[in-house]
């Protein structure tokens, strides 16, 4: 009996060794590759950060040198020059006012869907749902001849309203799995207590719903701001550009006569504000990820 379990013992001595040498073997090889990854990443924005402080001639003459002078005006030139300020300024406002009403309208479809039981609630889930698959090339030209009728084409409200309607799909799908995780207690003491509808979604179940609702809108910023196809099609007064669009033109306005400091400055101004909301809001984003099915 002894030689049984000393066999035993051993046997499972082993089993945790090999699972210890497999666990260390996992965990190298994805810390090189996370490192990897992250030089991959990294080296190219520290490149373009030094690059933005450099003259045109120190850029093509000793491109991976720290700057002799650092030159922050190519700040400026960007700001003014290439007019980098007033695209930064519209696709502000934009984005902003896309994303207040992208995630309200998401909120509140996302909490009638996953809450209340009425008819033809399950179509209207998987219409919306079906809005993820439609590819936005396809939706050009019908979207250029309806905000043309409605008097919104060339204009930000238009381009808003666009935003918001390509965006919906994705906010509803993604909030709707966090609004029927939420306890029903709690709304039903709020409807005791006297709030109404109205009240119990905005004062109780919105604020419990809050890291799926900072998740989606992390999502939803970074795709609304790096917008290019939509902004091209349907907004074509210079003044009025986005950012993307200001970028766009202004790397092809040079033609032979670069100025290359005043170009990755532009650049560094288009990132900064996607890194700070990403640095400020990334833990909401690993902890709130989840995915949205019907029941």
């Amino acid at each position: 009996m002894s030689t049984v379990t000393a066999d035993r013992k051993i046997r499972d001595r082993k089993i945790r060794r090999a699972a210890a040498g497999s666990d260390r073997t996992v965990a190298v090889i994805s810390h090189v590759l996370l490192i990897a990854w992250s030089v991959i990443v990294i080296v190219p924005m520290l490149w373009v950060l030094m690059s933005s402080f450099k003259s045109t001639g120190e850029i093509l003459s000793s491109p991976f040198s720290l700057p002799d002078h650092w030159r922050v005006e190519n700040y400026t030139n960007a700001w003014t020059d290439a007019n980098i300020g007033k695209y930064f300024l519209n696709s502000v406002i934009v984005v902003t006012c896309a994303l207040v009403l992208v995630m309200l309208l998401g909120a509140m479809c996302a909490y009638i869907l996953a809450r209340f039981q009425f008819p033809g609630r399950r179509v209207i889930y998987y219409v919306m749902l079906a809005g993820l698959t439609f590819p936005v090339f396809l939706a050009i030209v019908p979207l250029f001849f309806q905000l043309q009728n409605l008097g919104l084409l060339n204009t930000r409200p238009g381009l808003i309203l666009t935003y918001v309607a390509f965006a919906l799909p994705f906010t509803m799908f993604f909030l709707y799995a966090f609004f029927r995780s939420l306890p029903n207690d709690v709304y039903e003491a709020a409807l005791i207590d006297g709030a109404g509808d109205w009240r119990a979604f905005f004062q109780v179940m919105l604020p419990m719903a809050r890291p799926g609702m900072a998740a989606v809108a992390i999502f939803n910023f970074l795709g609304l701001w790096n917008q290019f196809l939509l902004p091209v099609a349907l907004n074509t007064d210079q003044n009025k550009w986005v950012l993307t669009q200001g970028m766009a033109a202004y790397a092809s306005s040079q033609v032979y006569d670069i100025d290359y400091g005043a170009l990755f400055a532009a650049i560094v101004i288009t990132v900064v504000p996607v890194l700070v909301v990403y640095v400020l809001f990334q833990r909401r984003i690993a902890g709130s990820v989840s995915q949205g099915t019907f029941r």
